[in-house]
């Protein structure tokens, strides 16, 4: 390395690089040269410790997608308390606000790295389809205690509050929405679901 400074947890400055480039520059701009610029760190380093600069990207989304598992978790725990609308308001916010939205699009542009994520999803967009998850786990698990009607599908549903959800987020350069639009959406979505007004 330039400085003769040892990279502490390399894997994850290399990640949090490519995050923060992604995010200010686009889909577009992410290349090793950008990434390892960014990590301040010769070039070398990245291919150290990935195969290539594919091997990296679907590391990096693997690495974001492991990070809605325990968003998941933390979602379906929820469940039985306070607002189901608000907690799948605020989950959709958290999701989308973050690094979500510019990861879809970096996995539409890359031919090679969709390939390399079908081994790990095989159906479906990276990140959304483990949203979706997320949140049919969630609408399942507030069904099963009587707080959605007792036909309320939440396979079908979370799909739609997902693409919602990545609508109302999808500029990424423009202002994104208020959390007061956001749920203003998701309880509209939710309008004759939900069978219990929390008091």
């Amino acid at each position: 390395m330039p400085t003769g400074v040892a990279l502490r947890d390399v894997r994850k400055q290399l990640f949090d690089a490519g995050e923060r480039v992604l995010l200010r520059d686009g889909p577009s701009a992410l290349t090793s040269r950008a990434v390892t610029t960014e990590a301040g760190c010769a070039k070398g380093v990245l291919h150290r410790h990935f195969a290539d600069f594919d091997d990296f990207l679907a590391e990096l989304v693997r690495d974001r997608v492991a990070r809605i598992d325990g968003r998941a978790a933390e979602l379906r725990g929820l469940a039985g308390s306070g607002d189901v609308a608000d907690h799948l308001a605020e989950a959709l916010i958290d999701l989308f606000g973050s690094v979500a939205v510019a990861i879809v699009g970096l996995v539409v542009s890359r031919d090679e790295l969709r390939a390399r994520l079908r081994r790990t999803t095989p159906t479906g967009v990276p990140i959304l389809t483990e949203a979706t998850a997320m949140i049919a786990g969630y609408l399942a698990a507030e069904r099963a205690l009587g707080r959605l009607v007792p036909d309320a599908d939440p396979d079908t549903l979370a799909p739609m509050l997902v693409g919602t959800g990545h609508l109302l987020f999808a500029d990424r350069k423009g202002t994104p929405p208020t959390r007061e639009t956001v749920h203003r959406a998701v309880r509209t979505f939710l309008a004759g679901v939900v069978s219990e007004v929390p008091r």
